[in-house]
C-alpha cells in the first residue's frame, strides 16, 4: 500500500479510496446474485493504463468479498493480498508509464454497503432484492475498482438473477437471454462514468415507457399507476433542461426505478434515478427531488466533479434546476426561492466554505441552498440570455468530463466581462453569506 499514490483532497473526504498511479478505461463486469440469500459472484475484467511506473496495482474492493483469483492479461501476478478493503496485486514485472494491461478479478461474497465518514453507502438489500447507491465511496462493496471520481470508464455489466426478477442498470439494455431457472441481463455504457455513478438494481419489476420520449419508468406491476402519475411530467422536465442546459447527453435515454421499499432520500446513478415508493407523490417536496435527480444527468454525470470538495458543482446545480421547474410551472419563480432561501441561510451558523465543505458536511443542506444561490447570483448579474448561454457552453465543453470549479470560473471569465473569480469567490470560499445582487 505505500506505493499507492492518494489525491490529498479526495483522501481527506473518502480515506484510502483510489490509486491516482493507473486509469481505467473500461470495466466489464459478469454478476450472479441470488436476492434469496443476497449472494453475488462477479467477474471483472478491468482495462487498466499505468499512468507513471507501477509495480503494483492497488484496487478498491469491499473486505466482505472474498478474492478467488487474479489474473493479469491471462497470467497469475507475483501475488495478490486483500486487506482493509483493498486488493493489492504485485505485479511480474513493473508496468511503464503508458503501458496497458487487463486485470481480472474473480470474487464472491455477500455485499453490504460500506462505512465512510458521510455514512454508509453502495450495496444494500430491499424486502425483495437490492439496490446500489454509491455517493461517494460505495462503489468497492460490490466491484473492484479505482474509486476515485475523476476517473472515468466505459462499463459492460451482464447480470444474471433467478427467473422472476429483472436488473436495471446503466447504459443501453442488450438482449435478455433465459435458461431454465435464471435470465441474464446486459446493458452497455459507453459514455464515460465514475465509478460511484455505477448502479444495478434487482427486483421484480416491470418497464413502462413513456410514448414519444426517452424516459422509462420501472416499478412492480403494483406501483405501476401510482409511480406512472407521479413522474408523468419527466418528458416535460426533459424538454425544458434541454432547452436550458443543452442536449440530454446519455444514448440510454433515462430511467427512473422506484422501489416498492420506502427510501430516505432518492438515489442518483448515471442514467437512471431510484425513487422509494414514499416518493411517488403530486408534492412539491416530492416533484422537486424529481427534477433534481433528472438534472444530476447533466451536473454530476455528464460534468463530474474532479475532486470532492467540488460537491457545489452538483448539488447547487441541481438544486437551482429545482427552482427553474417551479418557475416554469408558474408557481414560485426561482428569484422568489433564492430570496427565501437567502433568509433562512443569514439565520444559520456561517461556519460553511462552500468550496470546500469537508467531509462532515459535504452533503448538508447548506452546500445545496447556497451553491444554488451563487448560481442565481450569476445569472442575475449576468442576464437571462448570457446566463443560460453560458450553462450551454459548461455542459458541451466538459460533456463527459471532469471539472474543477475553477473550470467553471475561467469558462465565465471567458464568455463574459466579469472575472469568474470575483463573481464566484465571496460565496465559495468565506464564510460569510454574501448578499444577493
Amino acid at each position: 500500500m505505500s506505493d499507492a499514490l492518494r489525491d490529498p483532497v479526495d483522501h481527506r473526504y473518502v480515506p484510502g479510496h483510489g490509486d491516482e498511479r493507473y486509469a481505467v478505461s473500461a470495466y466489464d463486469l459478469d454478476l450472479l446474485y441470488v436476492p434469496e440469500t443476497n449472494r453475488l459472484s462477479g467477474i471483472a475484467l478491468i482495462s487498466v493504463r499505468a499512468e507513471r511506473r507501477l509495480p503494483n496495482l492497488v484496487l478498491d474492493l469491499h473486505h466482505r468479498l472474498r478474492v478467488d483469483k487474479v489474473l493479469v492479461d491471462g497470467k497469475r501476478p507475483a501475488r495478490f493480498t486483500h486487506k482493509r478493503d483493498h486488493l493489492v496485486v504485485t505485479l511480474r514485472q513493473p508496468l511503464a508509464a503508458g503501458d496497458e494491461v487487463e486485470v481480472r478479478v474473480g470474487y464472491s461474497g455477500a455485499p453490504r454497503t460500506m462505512p465512510g465518514l458521510d455514512g454508509d453507502a453502495g450495496w444494500e438489500e430491499l424486502t425483495d432484492g437490492s439496490i446500489v447507491a454509491s455517493q461517494p465511496h460505495g462503489a468497492p462493496s460490490w466491484f473492484p475498482c479505482n474509486d476515485r471520481p475523476s476517473d472515468k470508464a466505459s462499463y459492460r455489466f451482464e447480470v444474471t438473477v433467478p427467473t422472476g426478477y429483472a436488473v436495471v442498470a446503466n447504459g443501453v439494455p442488450g438482449r435478455s437471454r433465459r435458461s431454465a431457472s435464471t435470465v441474464t441481463f446486459t446493458f452497455e455504457q459507453a459514455e464515460p462514468m465514475a465509478t460511484y455513478l455505477a448502479s444495478v438494481h434487482v427486483g421484480r419489476v416491470a418497464v413502462h415507457d413513456e410514448p414519444d420520449a426517452p424516459v422509462h419508468v420501472v416499478s412492480s406491476r403494483e406501483l405501476a399507476d401510482q409511480a406512472r402519475h407521479a413522474l408523468r411530467r419527466q418528458p416535460e422536465m426533459l424538454a425544458l433542461f434541454e432547452d436550458r442546459f443543452g442536449p440530454y447527453p446519455f444514448a440510454a435515454g433515462y430511467t427512473t426505478v422506484v422501489t416498492d421499499d420506502d427510501l430516505e432520500i432518492p438515489l442518483e446513478a448515471q442514467a437512471l434515478s431510484i425513487f422509494g415508493a414514499n416518493f411517488m407523490s403530486d408534492d412539491w417536496d416530492a416533484q422537486r427531488l424529481v427534477a433534481h435527480e433528472l438534472s444530476h444527468q447533466w451536473f454530476g454525470n455528464s460534468l463530474t466533479l474532479q475532486h470532492w470538495n467540488d460537491i457545489w458543482l452538483h448539488e447547487g446545480f441541481a438544486c437551482y434546476a429545482e427552482w427553474m421547474w417551479s418557475e416554469h410551472l408558474g408557481d414560485r419563480t426561482a428569484d422568489e426561492w433564492a430570496r427565501h432561501h437567502h433568509a433562512r441561510l443569514a439565520e444559520l451558523p456561517q461556519d460553511l466554505v462552500l468550496a470546500d465543505p469537508g467531509p462532515d458536511l459535504m452533503f448538508d443542506d447548506r452546500v445545496y441552498k447556497r451553491g444554488a444561490l451563487a448560481v442565481h447570483s450569476l445569472r442575475l448579474t449576468l442576464g437571462d440570455d448570457a446566463f443560460f448561454g453560458l450553462l450551454r457552453d459548461w455542459t458541451d465543453r466538459f460533456r463527459h468530463g471532469s471539472v474543477r470549479t475553477i473550470d467553471l470560473e475561467d469558462l465565465i471569465s471567458e464568455r463574459t466581462d466579469h472575472e469568474g473569480s470575483d463573481l464566484l469567490g465571496p460565496w465559495l470560499r468565506r464564510p460569510e453569506l454574501p448578499d444577493l445582487p
